[in-house]
């Protein structure tokens, strides 16, 4: 059925262009300047991004997480590794990442590996986080069912109690993962849907040096 509302909802892209003289020799730094005008436009939520994973029969998933840190060894963020996106990336470890700017009219995708960061590495991000946060992520067992939200409020206060200071501890499935990027897609709005899309590859699968190409819209 469809809902001509709907198909009648449409808008042009004209925030921006991008052309081939425009982009970063690699895909890191040109997300490094896209991200820059995002968080300079003061746009709410900068670092949000789509995570898509597929378990072990094919089917997709996909949640919002937040970026945590970036380079060129992979894009980080923290979660429950026992968590259904956890099991996910035990059966099938590849991910596509996804960032989408509306007001800058602008989408990033990204494809790879992920792998697990080392507990060091989680216990300095989730010591740094507000202590409500960390509260709240010791007392969660993410992904599985819960009567009420008053059992949740209950184990926090709980936690609370036990460590008056602050200092909970953080929860050994509690950790991060990062996805070394393969693929990168920057694509910029354009008038009449005539958008501009350009990829980076690798141009191995070890390789530092990338290739890039325009793609029709």
């Amino acid at each position: 059925m469809s809902d001509d509302t709907l198909i009648e909802a449409r808008r042009d892209y004209t925030a921006s262009t991008l052309r081939r003289g425009d982009l970063a020799d690699g895909p890191v730094e040109q997300f490094t300047h896209w991200l820059q005008d995002a968080r300079g436009a003061k746009l709410i939520d900068a670092t949000a991004m789509v995570v898509a994973t597929a378990d072990a029969s094919g089917q997709p998933h996909a949640r919002v997480v937040l970026l945590k840190q970036f380079d060129e060894a992979g894009f980080v963020w923290y979660t429950y590794q026992n968590s259904d996106k956890g099991q996910q990336l035990l059966e099938n470890p590849q991910a596509s990442i996804l960032f989408y700017w509306r007001e800058l009219e602008r989408q990033v995708r990204i494809e790879g590996a992920v792998t697990k960061l080392e507990p060091s590495l989680a216990d300095e991000y989730f010591y740094s986080r507000p202590e409500g946060s960390r509260f709240s992520a010791a007392a969660s067992l993410q992904s599985q069912p819960v009567d009420n939200r008053e059992l949740m409020e209950d184990r926090v206060a709980k936690l609370h109690t036990a460590y008056p200071d602050g200092n909970v501890p953080r929860p050994s499935v509690w950790g991060g993962y990062s996805l070394k990027p393969q693929r990168f897609e920057f694509w910029q709005g354009r008038a009449d849907r005539l958008h501009d899309r350009f990829i980076y590859t690798r141009d191995g699968a070890t390789s530092d040096t990338w290739s890039i190409t325009r793609l029709q819209p």
